[in-house]
């Protein structure tokens, strides 16, 4: 009883902010879902990880370590989630990208600080650098054909990451009255990010049920294998275990449908996986919990 109560303390606070953002959608309010998106991806994103990394107590050895892990994860993840397009006979434009990278802004970072507080986070923003920069060159060489190395260089999180990294490493810290207001525009991120989620899932409409419900398993299931076994394969501490798993394994990301729409894939298949696939995670996401916890 006490497990399902840790992970119902965990879950309802995500799910419920967005169900907010659904709920706001189906009243039929405005959401300028670009401003806010870009607000929080230039503005708070970059913020919460730098002062994430610059704040963290964590072993740099150990942050070291997990970011290794997931290069090695994702990359485990990629070589996998072709196997099943090419024997499936997917379309990779469409589908290898969403299986590929999973939502681990807008859920995997509030779920891990849910549940595992500021080292949970810490581990948990080196797992989503990670794939945001693998999303940004591979990812869009995918969908489009034609990654841009500069674009990863332009964007703020990547920035962010390797300041907040060296910050990390020297032991440098920001004065107080900065390092207050960069956690103060940091904290808009989580909401923002879960609220955006709900109105972008309220936007989609889903073309077809079944396709997506099976590679939604299939990509749940390789992800969680991967992550444990490439976790388990670097000696990762228990709460890096736990963060990797979590964050790897998280549903289709929001990301993949507006690629898709920019770069002229199949943005209704990929609207129905983000759908299906983030609705399974309210079942599977907490049996995740339950295990790592």
């Amino acid at each position: 009883m006490n497990v399902v109560l840790t992970v119902a303390e965990v879950t309802a606070p995500v799910f419920l902010l967005a169900g907010i953002g659904f709920a706001w959608v189906r009243l039929g309010f405005d959401y300028e879902i670009e401003f806010v998106t870009r607000m929080s991806m230039t503005l708070g994103v970059p913020c919460l990880i730098f002062t994430s990394l610059m704040q963290t107590r964590i072993d740099p050895a150990a942050l070291t370590a997990v970011s290794l892990a997931a290069v090695a994860a994702y990359a485990a993840v990629t070589a996998v989630m072709l196997g099943i397009a090419l024997v499936l006979r997917l379309d990779l434009r469409t589908y290898l990208a969403p299986l590929v990278f999973g939502n681990t802004g807008n859920l995997g970072l509030p779920l891990a600080l849910f549940a595992f507080g500021e080292e949970g986070l810490g581990y948990a923003v080196v797992v989503f650098a990670v794939m945001a920069v693998y999303s940004f060159t591979v990812g869009v060489w995918i969908v489009s054909g034609g990654g841009s190395l500069l674009r990863v260089v332009r964007e703020p999180m990547v920035g962010a990451t390797l300041l907040g990294a060296l910050f990390l490493w020297q032991g440098w810290e920001t004065p107080t009255f900065l390092t207050n207001a960069l956690s103060l525009v940091g904290q808009l991120a989580i909401p923002l990010m879960l609220i955006t989620l709900g109105v972008a899932i309220a936007r989609l409409t889903p073309q077809s049920f079944a396709r997506p419900a099976l590679l939604s398993v299939l990509k749940a299931a390789a992800c969680v294998a991967v992550a444990v076994l490439i976790g388990r394969a670097f000696g990762l501490g228990d709460v890096a275990f736990a963060v990797l798993v979590l964050q790897v394994a998280t549903p289709v990301a929001v990301t993949s449908y507006l690629l898709a729409t920019k770069y002229g894939a199949d943005a209704d298949a990929v609207a129905s996986l983000v759908v299906v696939s983030t609705l399974g995670s309210v079942v599977y996401l907490p049996l995740i919990l339950a295990w790592v916890i």
